[in-house]
């Protein structure tokens, strides 16, 4: 087998394949970047729970469209998402709960509540697909749909990037300063969903964050600087839909868990060999002497 046939003949000789391929490399330049913010400002985790939060307005829009239609169960997450966001951060201010188990309570229960209205009217395929996503049907208007979603989320960073890097080392200057946290905060959260409801549309919603958190975690091991951490993010991510792609045709495997797999495994490369890993640790170079 030639290199030709190992790497480019599958996007060469099919549409489907160079469809997810840009899906992937979109994905990659929109949820890189969103993935360090959350894993600078703690909320990996929470990020993880809103993923799951667009299950029910997404099973509402596959009820309401009566297929599988990606326009109207991405529309239905978003909805759902934001709903989810918004309702925990003010049962949080609200009460005592702490917001981690404000949005935990509400992802479970959005979680639960998704899967039994899938299952309404729903088979056993369609209720998988919602879950774990079809990057291989990917279409032209979901494909379309993405990369809004991606081409948005660029320019709103570039807009709010010092705001939201003043919030996430010293809110208590942007506040000193007159700066609008809240404001810049429920834009932050609105990106997160709209990135995981693009995520959703080719990894399903138990895996649509997993190309938003696992680069963010790479990037964090090879650098300390935030703009060459968001680019190795986006490469990362990126890279991980091409190899996950590519392997997954050769090796016959689900597209979507061979896309995260390929990050895992990418991870895992960074914990032992990144400047921040455990071979630099436990193997450190030896000091010159003068």
């Amino acid at each position: 087998m030639t290199a030709y046939d190992l790497f480019l003949a599958p996007f060469a000789d099919y549409g489907f394949m160079r469809r997810a391929l840009v899906a992937c490399l979109c994905l990659g330049l929109g949820s890189g970047p969103i993935g360090v913010f959350l894993m600078l400002r703690r909320m990996s985790l929470m990020g993880d729970a809103m993923s799951h939060a667009v299950l029910p307005g997404a099973a509402i829009g596959y009820l309401v469209a009566g297929s599988l239609s990606l326009t109207a169960m991405g529309l239905g997450g978003l909805i759902a998402g934001l709903s989810v966001a918004l309702l925990s951060g003010a049962v949080s201010r609200m009460t005592v709960l702490q917001e981690d188990a404000s949005f935990a309570s509400f992802y479970l229960a959005s979680l639960a509540l998704g899967v039994l209205i899938v299952s309404l009217r729903g088979s056993n395929i369609d209720l998988l697909h919602v879950l774990f996503g079809t990057i291989l049907a990917i279409d032209a208007p979901a494909l379309y749909l993405i990369g809004a979603i991606t081409s948005l989320t660029l320019v709103v960073l570039a807009f709010i990037y010092r705001a939201l890097v003043a919030e996430c080392f010293d809110p208590g200057f942007l506040r000193a300063v007159g700066g609008r946290g809240p404001v810049y905060h429920v834009l932050f959260l609105l990106l997160v969903v709209l990135n995981l409801v693009a995520s959703f549309q080719a990894l399903g919603t138990l895996m649509a964050v997993g190309l938003m958190m696992l680069p963010a975690a790479v990037a964090q091991l090879w650098s300390r600087s935030l703009a060459v951490m968001m680019a190795i993010s986006a490469v990362s991510a990126a890279a991980s839909g091409y190899l996950g792609l590519i392997a997954s045709y050769h090796l016959e495997l689900a597209s979507g868990p061979t896309i995260i797999m390929t990050a895992a495994i990418l991870y895992g490369f960074s914990i032992l060999f990144a400047p921040s890993g455990l071979a630099r640790r436990f193997f450190p170079r030896p000091h010159l002497k003068g």
